[in-house]
């Protein structure tokens, strides 16, 4: 019996989740926002508490299910159509990085640094923080990129260049604090690293948001810019 009414709360849970599912949107997994994140842990822990405890009936699974199901569909309504709720109920799209200048207070309100910036990057394949003129830290936690025209895909085959060694970028200044362990593995000091800086009028690591150096291309600085 007990073994019954647990492949029924199976069954029912399965095609209780399926139809909300399909009838409220699919997206996604990297799409989800903090709403579609929350409500799938907490539909998969209402049939799993529902799921082997006895005192708790089939009508009951269903009547949570439909419950949810009914606060999931008038919170998707309100964000589709009362658009002045949309914002604080998901998010809003923040630009981090804008005309190639950072935004470092923008960075501090969504509570990411420069080395999930930079990962966030490289997921787009983009290895230098020279090559943006906008990101965009989406509601979902994705990050949206538009480079300079400069580094537009061009195939280097189709201009004739030879081959070129591929280099990556090394984080020396974040926040006007150096990264003195990147420097050592670099073979370079801090003297070396103020004299690559004054040579872009920049006497003191605490001007700075944020300083990469590149083999073959050099260095590449943001400066501490928060007011846009």
């Amino acid at each position: 019996m007990e073994l019954g009414m647990t492949a029924v709360k199976l069954v029912i849970g399965f095609f209780g989740l399926w139809l909300l599912t399909r009838l409220l949107g699919k997206k996604e997994i990297t799409n989800l926002t903090p709403f579609d994140f929350i409500s799938s842990l907490l539909l998969s822990d209402i049939v799993g508490e529902t799921l082997y405890a006895e005192d708790i009936r089939y009508g009951e699974l269903v009547f949570a299910l439909a419950v949810w199901f009914s606060l999931s569909y008038v919170f998707e309504k309100l964000t589709q159509y009362a658009k002045r709720l949309r914002g604080p109920l998901e998010g809003t799209p923040s630009v981090v990085i804008r005309n190639g200048e950072v935004d470092v207070e923008e960075m501090r309100k969504n509570k990411i640094d420069f080395e999930q910036l930079t990962m966030l990057l490289r997921q787009k394949e983009i290895f230098t923080l020279r090559e943006v003129a906008y990101a965009i830290f989406e509601p979902n936690g994705s990050l949206s990129v538009m480079k300079h025209s400069a580094y537009d895909t061009v195939e280097r085959g189709d201009l004739g260049l030879p081959e070129e060694e591929a280099c990556l970028s090394h984080c020396l200044v974040e926040n006007g604090e150096v990264n003195e362990d990147k420097l050592s593995k670099l073979g370079k000091d801090k003297k070396w690293l103020l004299t690559k800086l004054r040579e872009q009028n920049i006497n003191d690591f605490s001007e700075l948001a944020y300083a990469e150096w590149m083999e073959g291309k050099g260095m590449f600085v943001m400066r501490r810019c928060n007011n846009f």
